[in-house]
This record gives structure tokens, C-alpha cells and sequence, in this order.
């Protein structure tokens, strides 16, 4: 699984940028705005070695960002052309893969409060830690310890 999974370089960005936009845009008229992932720096990012990307031509990706006592998932984008092809469970696997790489007890990340992500993100195992507003958006907060079953 993590062997087609590679870290993205500089000539990736156009494309982390095209898949995060593709995979998100349907959400602003639900949630009345851009979604964070599609304002991201991607430039950045990919410089600083926190994008994984999948696919030849990239079709799905993710940001990560190692803290001290957690593996944070900034963003996880799958191309509308590759959704249901088990990419999304594959991305979600080689981020666990890669906390227990690291050492890392956790995953964290946040999402917006719509019904589908709770059940993708509930069904793989991870908690809720918390709902909260953060400015415009309505976030739900999760984190699955890695004592848990991986995702395989």
C-alpha cells in the first residue's frame, strides 16, 4: 500500500493543486465558502515535504504534519475520477503507516460537520475530540489512537 504512495516534488504542485480543488469545490455552495484545503499554500507545503501524492498522473494525496505527540492530517483529496475506488481507505491507511513510522501514538485531523465525512472518518475508526465553530466553518475535531486496528 505505502509503495505507490511517494512524496511530491515541485512539478507535482499544479497537480496537488487540481486534485484538492476537484475533490473539494462541490462543497462551497453546501458550506457557503472556499473550503480551507483549496486555499492551502501547495507550493509550500510540497517544499517542506508534507504532501504524499498517489497516482502517474496524481490522483490523490495527503498533507501531513508531524507534532510532537500526533500525526496531523491537514488535508486528504481524492480526484472525483478515482473516488470509490478504495484510494480514500488506501490514503487513510498510509497515513496510520506513516505516524507509526514516525513513532507517533495518533492521528488528528478536522473536518467539516457534513454527514458523510462523519461516517467515513467514524467507520475507519477514528473519535470525535470535539465540535467547535473556527470562524466561518463548522468543524469537527477527531483522532484515532494507533492501538487501534490499522486500516487494511
Amino acid at each position: 500500500m505505502t509503495q505507490d504512495m511517494r512524496l511530491a516534488v515541485s512539478t507535482d504542485v499544479p497537480r496537488v493543486k487540481a486534485v484538492t480543488d476537484a475533490a473539494y469545490h462541490h462543497y462551497i455552495d453546501r458550506i457557503g465558502l472556499v473550503p480551507a484545503p483549496m486555499e492551502a499554500d501547495h507550493a509550500a507545503d510540497v517544499a517542506a515535504g508534507r504532501v504524499f501524492v498517489a497516482g502517474d498522473p496524481v490522483v490523490g494525496l495527503v498533507v501531513l504534519r508531524a507534532e510532537a505527540d500526533h500525526l496531523y492530517l491537514d488535508n486528504i483529496a481524492v480526484h472525483p475520477d478515482a473516488q470509490g475506488t478504495g484510494l480514500g481507505r488506501r490514503l487513510l491507511g498510509f497515513v496510520e503507516s506513516r505516524a507509526r513510522e514516525l513513532g507517533l501514538p495518533e492521528v488528528r485531523l478536522l473536518t467539516n460537520a457534513m454527514w458523510e465525512n462523519q461516517k467515513l472518518y467514524e467507520r475507519y475508526g477514528y473519535e470525535v475530540v470535539e465540535r467547535r465553530a473556527d470562524g466561518p466553518y463548522d468543524r469537527i475535531h477527531y483522532r484515532k489512537l494507533l492501538n487501534s486496528p490499522p486500516i487494511g
